[in-house]
């Protein structure tokens, strides 16, 4: 996970600020692959079952926000992406007009 976050870092193909993201969620979980015990203690004190069972609802309840965070995200680049057309119908719009007074100077 680590080599292809730093992969797709260096191609340019995904933010820094979601590879920084990315990358800490992959250090953060690297001691667990090594260690898969080593979430029992803490899991013993919240009560809960299995140190799995927290990783796993944890990762659900990240996964919902990094998709809540990415909807608002493209609501906010399709609101932006909406405002830029509607800018460039009318500076067209303004150009064709500028054109056809042009057209019609040069006539006599």
């Amino acid at each position: 996970m680590l080599v292809v976050i730093i992969e797709l870092l260096r191609r340019r193909q995904l933010r820094e600020k979601y590879g920084a993201l990315w990358l800490l969620v992959a250090i953060a979980v690297l001691p667990l692959a090594f260690v898969p015990t080593l979430l029992d203690g803490f899991t013993e004190f919240l009560g809960i079952a299995s140190g799995l069972s927290l990783f796993l609802f944890l990762s659900v309840v990240f996964l919902l926000l990094v998709t809540v965070h990415l909807s608002w995200e493209s609501s906010r680049l399709e609101e932006e992406t909406r405002s830029l057309s509607e800018e460039i119908a009318l500076l067209r719009a303004d150009v064709a007009e500028l054109q056809e007074l042009r057209e019609k100077a040069k006539t006599p």
